[in-house]
C-alpha cells in the first residue's frame, strides 16, 4: 500500500459521523449486504467494550458495505441480547438498511471515541471475514485488509459495539463530507 493509500485509510479510520453516509456518497448506489444477524459468542475485546460478564445472549450482525457494486467495508456490531427487547429493539427490522440511520437519527445516542486496531492476518475475526467476505462476492479479501476502527454507541445505557474492517481500495479516496 503506497504513502497516499496509508494516508486515505487513515483518514477513514478517523472519519467521524456516518460511515454510511460517507460511502453512499462517494458512488450512485450504497447496498448494505446483511450476512448473518444471529445469536453468538462475543470474543473478548467486545465483552470488555460492553461491559458484559463471559455468559449471556448477545445477538451479532455481520454485513458488508458496497458501493456501485464493489465491497469497501465488512462490519460486525454486536449487543447484549437483552438490549434487543429494549433499547436498540429497532434492531430486529433493519434488514439491509444501514446502521448509521438508526444510530444517527437519535440525539440520545451517544458514541465513544474511534478506535483504530490492525487485525491479526490469521486471527479469529479476520478468518471469519475472510470466509464470508469470499462467499458473498466470490473473490479472496486482500491480504492488507487489515485496519478496521471500532466505537460503542449508547442508548439509555445500553451498548452496542461496531466494527467496520476496511477494503484497502478505499485507501485512495478521502472520505467525502456526509
Amino acid at each position: 500500500m503506497g504513502i497516499a493509500s496509508r494516508a486515505g485509510l487513515r483518514a477513514w479510520l478517523r472519519a467521524p459521523g456516518s460511515l454510511s453516509r460517507r460511502l453512499a456518497a462517494l458512488g450512485e448506489r450504497y447496498q448494505v449486504q446483511v450476512l448473518r444477524q444471529t445469536v453468538a459468542p462475543l470474543r473478548a475485546a467486545e465483552r470488555r467494550a460492553l461491559g458484559l460478564p463471559r455468559r449471556g445472549c448477545t445477538v451479532v450482525r455481520e454485513v458488508i458495505l458496497h458501493v456501485d457494486g464493489q465491497p469497501l467495508v465488512w462490519a460486525r456490531s454486536a449487543l447484549h441480547g437483552a438490549a434487543l427487547a429494549g433499547p436498540w429493539k429497532a434492531l430486529k427490522g433493519l434488514g439491509s438498511k444501514p446502521l448509521g440511520h438508526l444510530l444517527y437519527a437519535d440525539p440520545r445516542v451517544a458514541r465513544s471515541e474511534l478506535q483504530p486496531r490492525r487485525l491479526a492476518r490469521h486471527g479469529h475475526t479476520w478468518r471469519q471475514m475472510a470466509r464470508q467476505w469470499e462467499a458473498a462476492t466470490g473473490a479472496a479479501p486482500s491480504s492488507q485488509m487489515l485496519w478496521s476502527r471500532n466505537s460503542v454507541f449508547t442508548r439509555h445505557g445500553a451498548r452496542l459495539r461496531v466494527m467496520e474492517l476496511f477494503a484497502p481500495g478505499l485507501g485512495g479516496s478521502r472520505p467525502p463530507k456526509p
